[in-house]
């Protein structure tokens, strides 16, 4: 009963949680979308450029996967959370602040969306993109008409991993002013030894990223035709044989 009251009269929760939970929520949303936009574009040209693709260019898909993509994924978020200040200050207006932080969750997570994107178009069949190219589909209709629908489950899937991954990279950016569960955490449950705070905290970090997982394994699960097609095969073949 103790710890009830607690939670219900720790100011820590009652005032500063939810405006936390808030700015975490802004920040992989924010985050999120602009990781799709960029990361899904960029992992399709990583495919199609490499040799043997679509559209082979050796030089400027060594260029971008091993210099930007690599080495980025290479450098550790607080470092590049740090070094991107002045970035996200010319962006954004301000260096603190769960919108600065943005860009370089941003920044730090598409090339790691990137390589999944490229990963989950590799698992496409080449026997159908064979086919796409004998009747005559340009480069571009492959892409849009054959690569993503048949890589779309493993490209749901990316997205739920980004995200989840952006959920703990939003809580170290709260250490550098970024705000969030994050720097909740630091603030009232770090510096302030309340493992009331602590344990709330966790909890809810957990709770979201459940919830991401969730849904999204149910809605790769929904776009996954292959899945269907054998459930439905399944079901014709348990289905009795009318009489005649």
């Amino acid at each position: 009963m103790n710890f009830i009251d607690e939670l219900m009269t720790n100011p820590a929760l009652t005032n500063a949680l939810p405006k936390a939970l808030g700015e975490t929520l802004l920040m992989v949303g924010v985050s999120g979308v602009f990781v799709l936009l960029i990361g899904l574009p960029l992992g399709i040209f990583l495919y199609t450029s490499a040799p043997g693709g679509l559209r082979p260019m050796r030089v400027t898909n060594r260029i971008v996967s091993d210099v930007i993509v690599n080495i980025t994924r290479s450098i550790p978020f607080a470092i590049l959370m740090i070094a991107l200040i002045p970035l996200a200050r010319a962006i954004t207006g301000t260096s603190i602040g769960a919108l600065a932080a943005c860009v370089s969750l941003t920044i730090g997570t598409v090339p790691f969306f990137a390589r999944l994107v490229e990963t989950a178009l590799r698992d496409v069949s080449s026997g159908k993109i064979d086919a796409a190219m004998v009747m005559g589909s340009t480069r571009l209709q492959i892409v849009a008409k054959v690569l993503v629908p048949e890589a779309l489950p493993g490209l749901v899937a990316a997205l739920t991993t980004t995200l989840v991954t952006l959920v703990g990279y939003s809580a170290m950016a709260g250490l550098t002013g970024g705000g969030g569960l994050g720097q909740l955490a630091y603030n009232y449950g770090f510096q302030r030894f309340d493992t009331t705070v602590m344990l709330v905290t966790i909890v809810i970090m957990v709770v979201l990223v459940q919830l991401i997982q969730w849904i999204g394994d149910a809605s790769a699960r929904r776009v996954d035709h292959r899945s269907a097609a054998t459930a439905g095969t399944k079901k014709r073949r348990h289905e009795p044989v009318a009489a005649v």
